[in-house]
């Protein structure tokens, strides 16, 4: 198969519209062709390639920032001379001056299905500008790793955020490309707008949305591979708590626990709760020692979420439901146990962070209350995934 940049750089009639025109790349670390070339480096080779500016989003064009909310300053790239501008530094939205360094942007960035995951806020704000300044979007797609499958809470009004582009789920889904186009939609952009389709991509096929041909390389510093992708719509939650995320660990976003819970206990209330959501993976308790973030230095005791191995389940897998889960058990167990983290997420004053990271409080008041189960959590969640997957019908490409 082949990926979006990977299609512009070996069909020439697809670069044709791009001549006369000053590019601009939107890209990061994983911005890479199927050799390994980075998506900057190979479209300086390309003769009828203009490049004028290169854009990072959170993290850096280099992917240099390893925590979250940490800003990227502009600089001038070395090689090719032309400006790099930060998305995730003084500004997030584009300023004039940045869109006045192109016609034409590319946006080549390696997402993980994930509404938090602030590159498709990006790309609206980058379609937004466009708007605004009469410019050109290309997306080069790419493949989404945790597939089709949608889960979570829908945002709801007013919880909008750097975290939270739009009102939709948690898992949402869509590629970049698709995830444009829907943008286009709901927003109703008057702009120009074009995906350059991967080739070949079976989001059902082996892999189940990363395909087993293609090596990953970390979109962002603790996205280190494809079972962190299938987890994360779970386990990013955790930002916003008190227990570790595995940050400062080899399996950030794939584990969690903390120095004062029994795993093994968590694990058994959670079996008691709801079962049915502990399918299509596999939970082992464990040890894990943080070198950074939360609980530095500290033993804590946690769960491993294996999103990986035979016992993997694509369409049986849960990541969302799993997490919110695994918190009602740990509320359950410990009476009064301090889980929510009191700081302004994402720059977001006045919200809890696990209230901004949710797109609400709805999760947090049903893990807090001793009387809400499973079902009830379903009987909330249920109608917005459906509305949502009604939603997307127009605008899915594979």
């Amino acid at each position: 198969m082949k990926f979006g940049i990977d299609r512009l750089l070996a069909e020439p009639e697809l670069r044709a519209p791009l001549a006369g025109q000053r590019i601009a790349l939107l890209a990061h670390p994983a911005s890479v062709t199927e050799n390994l070339t980075h998506s900057l480096d190979a479209l300086a080779q390309c003769d009828d390639i203009n490049l004028s500016a290169a854009f990072g989003p959170q993290h850096g064009l280099r992917g240099d920032k390893q925590d979250n909310m940490i800003e990227t300053a502009d600089y001038d790239d070395p090689v090719l001379g032309i400006p790099v501008f930060s998305l995730y530094g003084e500004v997030r939205r584009p300023t004039q001056k940045m869109m006045d360094s192109f016609d034409v942007i590319l946006i080549d960035l390696q997402d993980l299905g994930c509404r938090i995951y602030t590159f498709i806020t990006t790309l609206r704000y980058i379609l937004e500008a466009a708007a605004e300044h009469d410019k050109i979007v290309w997306v080069l797609d790419r493949p989404n790793p945790a597939g089709r499958p949608i889960e979570g809470m829908m945002l709801e009004e007013g919880w909008e955020s750097f975290v939270g582009a739009a009102p939709m789920p948690m898992r949402h889904g869509l590629t970049l490309g698709e995830m444009g186009r829907w943008f286009v939609s709901y927003f109703n952009l008057d702009v120009d707008y074009r995906v350059i389709e991967m080739q070949g991509w079976q989001p059902e096929g082996p892999g189940f949305g990363w395909p087993t041909d293609r090596i990953w390389i970390n979109p962002s510093p603790n996205a280190p591979n494809l079972s962190m992708a299938r987890a994360y719509a779970g386990t990013v939650m955790l930002e916003g708590t008190t227990l570790s995320e595995g940050r400062g660990t080899t399996r950030p976003l794939e584990l969690f626990g903390a120095p004062d819970i029994d795993a093994k206990a968590v694990i058994a209330e959670m079996e008691r709760k709801a079962p049915q959501w502990l399918n299509g993976c596999m939970l082992r308790d464990c040890w894990f020692e943080p070198t950074f973030h939360k609980h530095v230095g500290m033993l804590c005791n946690g769960v491993h979420i294996h999103a990986e191995g035979p016992a993997y389940d694509h369409a049986a897998f849960r990541p969302w439901r799993l997490q919110a889960l695994a918190l009602k058990a740990i509320n359950k167990l410990y009476f009064g146990y301090e889980l929510w983290r009191d700081f302004p997420y994402e720059y977001e004053e006045g919200k809890l962070a696990f209230d901004v990271i949710n797109g609400g409080p709805g999760l947090r008041e049903w893990i807090e209350s001793p009387s809400t189960i499973a079902n009830d959590l379903e009987a909330i969640t249920a109608p917005g995934e459906r509305m949502w997957a009604q939603m997307l019908k127009d605008h899915l490409i594979y």
